[in-house]
């Protein structure tokens, strides 16, 4: 109820200041209620009676998700790509905040996780989209976000799909990458073909990172075989099999 009460403070605040349309704080409230409906799928892995302070976190940082998403087919001005940046900055410091807690509190559980990964993933889906409206790239630049979710829907087809990966430093400095990239292109000094180009390698990245975890993925493939998905409360980076 505290997030539902400051999102829509904060939707109010941001319909008060930025260009935006009536339904706004409706669209913010909206996807920020899907979000929540889609976490509480995911409660049966959170083993404690409280929902800890690093869930709360994260929670904020869906917050800050939803507001950004609802953005998405608003009027596209300059002050609003900012707004855009600045909320991403936020995220990546909160980011950085939720897994000290979880480790301090001795609460992290399979749901925290989960709820990091699926939020980060989301986020990244957003600012894909927002950097398409805004003109800084094709179309192409979507399957930056898309990219966790087609991995996904792989696995439902292909069991082999949802084998752990082992750690890799190159798919930590890819995410990274691509997160620093999409930022950077949306803002308002930083415009086409410069914004293109770097959008462009940063994608080729991403690629050429999910084509090495696929082959890798495909010489241990075992017919018939489903494997649990393990998702990893790292704060530095995506888990591996939302963003590669």
């Amino acid at each position: 109820m505290i997030a539902l009460a400051s999102l829509v403070s904060l939707a109010g605040a941001v319909r008060g200041s930025l260009p935006v349309g009536a339904w706004y704080p409706f669209k913010a409230v909206a996807l920020f209620g899907c979000v929540a409906c889609c976490a509480i799928g995911f409660l049966r892995g959170h083993p404690f009676a409280r929902f800890g302070p690093a869930n709360q976190v994260t929670t904020a940082r869906a917050v800050l998700v939803a507001l950004a998403a609802a953005l998405i087919g608003e009027p596209v001005v300059p002050l609003v790509a900012r707004s855009v940046a600045a909320a991403r900055v936020l995220a990546t410091v909160l980011d950085g905040v939720d897994g000290r807690l979880a480790r301090r509190s001795r609460m992290a559980s399979e749901f925290g996780a989960r709820f990091d990964m699926e939020i980060d993933a989301l986020l990244i889906m957003v600012l894909s989209i927002l950097v398409w409206r805004f003109g800084k790239a094709p179309y192409w630049i979507l399957c930056s976000g898309l990219a966790r979710y087609l991995f996904f829907a792989g696995g439902r087809l292909w069991p082999w799909l949802e084998r752990p990966l082992p750690p890799s430093r190159r798919r930590q400095a890819v995410c990274v990458v691509q997160t620093i990239v999409l930022v950077v292109a949306i803002l308002p000094a930083v415009r086409p073909p410069a914004s293109t180009i770097v959008t462009a390698m940063a994608l080729a990245a991403l690629c050429y990172s999910f084509a090495v975890d696929l082959l890798w993925l495909f010489s241990k493939r075992t017919p018939c075989t489903r494997f649990p998905v393990v998702a990893h409360r790292s704060r530095s980076c995506p888990d591996p099999k939302r963003l590669t």
